[in-house]
């Protein structure tokens, strides 16, 4: 059972309310860890906003952040967030129940783009081994023209799947 209360769909009122209604309209579903954000309807505001700027960004594409979403989730182990990722990339791309289980096994495998996999290369290895981290990766990325804001960005959306699933875990909200 969650620890905490979530705002149903059926309960929703206010700026939860308008936050579901605008997911309905644009996702058609309001995933769990957005039900999570319900207790703070702020925060729920806040984070709805950054999906908004990641879903309009002008460089990092849909694949590349639902890949990232994905091994992010699937190396944390957040079977809730790895199980929607990969509906959403099956839903909007070819990729087969081989090919996800081949870049969960091999992030390299990625059906991307040369310079989207780099990137998803990078921000796995900013968010396993930070440390690991250095101003070659940075470079590299940076001749294949992502812009720093481009690098950022893609890692802050790889870390903060780790802020969600973290919560996500310790509030018990996958056991309703």
């Amino acid at each position: 059972m969650a620890l905490i209360q979530t705002v149903t769909m059926e309960d929703a009122e206010g700026k939860v309310k308008e936050v579901y209604d605008q997911l309905m309209e644009t996702a058609r579903v309001v995933p769990r860890p957005m039900q999570m954000m319900s207790t703070s309807p702020d925060l729920l505001a806040i984070q709805v906003q950054s999906l908004e700027h990641y879903f309009r960004h002008p460089t990092l594409g849909f694949a590349l952040l639902a890949h990232i979403r994905l091994l992010v989730a699937h190396h944390f182990k957040y079977p809730y967030c790895v199980e929607f990722n990969s509906s959403l990339l099956q839903m909007l791309t070819d990729i087969t129940d081989k090919q996800l289980d081949a870049v969960k096994a091999d992030p390299a495998t990625a059906l991307l783009e040369d310079r989207e996999k780099a990137m998803l290369l990078f921000v796995m290895k900013s968010v396993i081994t930070p440390d690991a981290v250095e101003q070659t990766d940075v470079n590299t990325l940076k001749e294949m023209d992502w812009t720093e804001k481009d690098i950022f960005e893609a890692a802050h959306h790889g870390a903060d799947m780790i802020r969600h699933g973290t919560l996500f875990k310790a509030f018990k909200i996958a056991e309703k």
